[in-house]
């Protein structure tokens, strides 16, 4: 924190930084933009494909209904979005909101390459979506929640556009459950992604602010409680991979 950052100022975290709430979303737009064009070939090299099975098991988890609408938050490569529409089949509909143009760029182009028609994509942030109350069956978001700056106030904003006996989901890194395994995993992540990040991207600060912000994210049961706070009910969570991720799920009733 800068010295001249007044005392009444509201601080949040940057991976293991500390900065004013307000400087923390366009610092997270630097890293996405930094990292957009790589970042479907990061998340493989960096999991060894893994989270490909995780994003499948969210999606089994949420079975949705044929001819729903999906708000996928934070969402701009569209891998969510793409699973989502096979499995809910026609008549299915996903707006796509990301607060990173250069990510929602990205799936765009993705989209027009594989001929999908069937989504919207919206540059918008978590905390204030510019959707009206009650429009989506279900919300979803991977991977993005821990990057938002008040937390809080986007699970308030995501119960919001849901309809009543909607659905909101959401797959993100978590708290290793498996004794011993934090230290090994802990070795790889801090140690071997920030490098793979510099070759694939050329820049390692991107992911190493990545692994800081897993490790600053609350663990499940804290998490879940957040839930609970936003209005959320039928709050349950399953882990992945040991609590290397996590599958956090509530319905607005």
């Amino acid at each position: 924190m800068n010295a001249d950052t007044p005392a009444d100022e509201k601080l949040t975290h940057f991976g293991f930084e500390t900065v004013p709430e307000d400087d923390k979303a366009r610092r997270v737009r630097g890293v996405f933009d930094a990292v957009a064009s790589r970042y479907d070939v990061m998340n493989d090299l960096m999991s060894g494909g893994v989270h490909r099975i995780w994003k499948a098991a969210m999606i089994d988890w949420l079975a949705p209904s044929p001819g729903s609408r999906l708000l996928d938050v934070a969402g701009g490569t569209g891998d969510i979005a793409f699973r989502f529409l096979d499995r809910a089949g026609p008549g299915s509909h996903v707006t796509v909101a990301d607060i990173n143009a250069e990510m929602i760029l990205v799936g765009r182009d993705r989209a027009l390459d594989q001929g999908r028609l069937d989504l919207d994509w919206t540059v918008g942030d978590a905390e204030k979506l510019p959707f009206k109350e009650r429009s989506f069956d279900y919300v979803t978001i991977a991977f993005g929640i821990r990057n938002v700056t008040r937390i809080k106030a986007a699970l308030a904003d995501m119960r919001r556009v849901l309809k009543p006996g909607g659905r909101f989901m959401c797959l993100e890194f978590s708290k290793v459950v498996v004794p011993g395994m934090d230290k090994v995993y802990d070795e790889y992540s801090f140690r071997m992604i920030p490098q793979i990040g510099k070759l694939v991207t050329g820049n390692a600060d991107a992911y190493r602010y990545l692994v800081e912000s897993i490790r600053r994210f609350p663990d499940q049961e804290t998490f879940a409680s957040w839930l609970r706070e936003a209005g959320f009910e039928q709050v349950k969570y399953r882990n992945l991979t040991a609590g290397v991720a996590a599958i956090h799920t509530g319905w607005r009733l």
